[in-house]
Parts: structure tokens; sequence; C-alpha cells
């Protein structure tokens, strides 16, 4: 990160606030034209401090209200079961994140779905099906006390 000065940093924040902000205001909110924010803007695409854009959608609206965090624990270890899991997770839509953690367990899963049956339905049609699964643990989220994808910068 030491290749940013303090309007780069600014362009960031402003732009994890609304990603639709115009080029124009957010020329006027740094203080440059509209030609030197677009420059910066584009080499902080193309430098991949910015890796895209998207609208936030409420997922209760949509049918997908439970949240569900699961730990997968795999049967084995090796390079192949890893791989197998991963490209079997990324075709995936229910599972909307997946991380490799280090600890009692090998991955843990990010979720949503309508609700206790649509997840019941899932684990028996999808999760326990992945390649290499031998024990799962599910955590139905009661109250998502804070959600961001924020980056303080």
């Amino acid at each position: 990160m030491t290749d940013l000065d303090r309007i780069d940093l600014k362009i960031l924040r402003l732009l994890q606030d609304d990603g639709r902000l115009t080029n124009l205001k957010l020329a006027e909110s740094v203080g440059l034209s509209a030609t030197a924010v677009l420059a910066r803007t584009q080499r902080l695409q193309r430098d991949g401090y910015i890796t895209g854009y998207e609208a936030r959608l409420d997922p209760h609206k949509l049918g997908r209200g439970m949240l569900v965090f699961v730990e997968v624990l795999l049967d084995r270890t090796t390079p192949n079961v890893f791989e197998a899991f991963k490209a079997a997770v990324q075709v995936r839509d229910e599972i909307l994140e997946c991380h490799m953690v280090a600890g009692g367990f090998d991955y843990l899963l990010k979720t949503r779905m309508a609700d206790m049956a649509a997840y019941r339905d899932f684990a028996g049609s999808v999760l326990w099906q992945l390649p290499g699964v031998r024990e799962t643990r599910t955590y139905a989220v009661m109250e998502e006390v804070k959600h961001s994808s924020r980056l303080p910068v």
C-alpha cells in the first residue's frame, strides 16, 4: 500500500461508500479534475486495488433470509482432495464464501437459504455430496449483528 497517496485513499473510501459515484462527483470530492481522477481510478483498478463493483441485495426480499455457516472437515488432506473440493464449491451458487482455515476443521462455508427446510435439502443433496467431506458442523445465524465488506483505508 506504499504507492497510494492521500488522494488515492480518499478515492477508495468514497467508492466504498458509493460505487455508483460519478467521475465528476468523485473529482469534486477530492479536488482534482475529472481527467486526473479517471486516470487514478483506472490505475487503482489496473493495479488490483479496486476489484469490481456490485449492488448489495437484500437477501430477505429475495427468499434467502437464513444465513448459515458450515465447518467442513475433509476425510483426507491431500492436494487432490483439496482441489476436488474447491472445484465443486465454485459451481454452487448457494455457497457464498468458502475459506480454507487453520484449526480443527478444513473449510468454513457461508451460505444463504430460504429456511431450515431448504438448508436440510441443501445439506443432503449438495453439502454432504461434496468431494472428500467427512464431517460438517452447522451454525444457523439467529441475528446478524454486523455485516460489512468495507476495508479500513
